[in-house]
């Protein structure tokens, strides 16, 4: 059995503050996109995880194997099985390449194991993998609160052709991301309420407007090469520019996939060291 794991991007991420359990709490919407994993199952002797990617680990850090062992664990059904990924996502990047490929194998092993779980038990499964795993579990258009983990699903957003490029060597640290975001005094969140609203209008043009990430001001003043990403689209046609969770992958949202793609191409002549990729949004469930 195979199954398509999303990316995702944020068309908003606002940051509310610390929690008393040392999160933060967050207010954001996440879409999937069409740059997915491929999740492969095969039944074998013992739990084993393979990709295509050498700098993915593929032990007990790794989601897959977490998401792997806490269905057996929860359910009592078996975790030998063989999970194979197809990696396309980019690496620690900022669109829950991580966090979607345990959602895939959940939802995997839920459906060869006849459904034990049901939607709410799986949500929660996912809560305690990761923040983002329970939105990657269906995917769409979604809103999440509290650390990530309360989703109000949204209607379908008007396709949006994107380009997204990252700095092929640059790793940015989620947690000191979100420590620097806390030393910006007077720092007001973005408001999630009126992107929300365009977005059950179905508002391509207010979606545009009402787009921001909170963690973005933190993540570029760090890293000059991605305002210098975001210049290049915006001069190569996009319509808005911008960085996805705490980077550093950027995207640019273009008119349609031909205007895409051949910024992609022009894009890849510029820059050599840089991972990009032509995607659309999508709907899952």
């Amino acid at each position: 059995m195979e199954r398509k794991a999303y990316s995702k991007i944020n068309l908003g991420l606002s940051v509310l503050g610390r929690r008393p359990d040392g999160y933060h709490q967050v207010d954001m919407i996440m879409q999937s996109i069409s740059l997915g994993d491929t999740i492969t199952f095969a039944p074998a002797d013992r739990l084993e995880l393979v990709t295509d990617n050498p700098d993915l680990p593929c032990d007990g850090t790794n989601l897959m194997v977490k998401a792997a062992l806490a269905f057996a664990q929860k359910t009592g059904k078996s975790a030998d099985w063989q999970l194979t990924c197809a990696k396309r996502i980019f690496l620690a990047a900022g669109l829950a390449g991580g966090s979607t490929d345990a959602a895939a194998v959940l939802r995997g092993l839920n459906d060869l194991s006849g459904q034990p779980l049901d939607r709410p038990a799986l949500e929660e499964l996912a809560a305690a993998i990761g923040s983002d795993v329970p939105f990657c579990l269906y995917g769409g258009t979604q809103r999440a609160r509290g650390r990530g983990e309360q989703m109000t699903v949204l209607p379908p957003v008007p396709r949006l052709d994107l380009v997204l490029a990252k700095p092929r060597d640059l790793g940015v640290s989620t947690a000191w991301v979100y420590r620097e975001i806390d030393r910006i005094p007077g720092r007001e969140p973005l408001d999630i309420r009126g992107l929300e609203t365009a977005i059950r209008r179905g508002d391509r043009q207010g979606i545009l407007d009402r787009m921001g990430n909170d963690l973005e001001k933190v993540t570029v003043a760090r890293y000059p090469v991605l305002r210098k990403l975001k210049e290049e689209l915006e001069a190569l046609g996009a319509e808005k520019t911008l960085m996805s969770g705490s980077g550093p992958t950027v995207f640019g949202i273009f008119p349609g996939r031909e205007g895409a793609e051949q910024a992609a191409e022009a894009l890849g002549k510029q820059e050599v060291d840089i991972e990009i990729e032509v995607a659309h949004t999508v709907q899952e469930e």
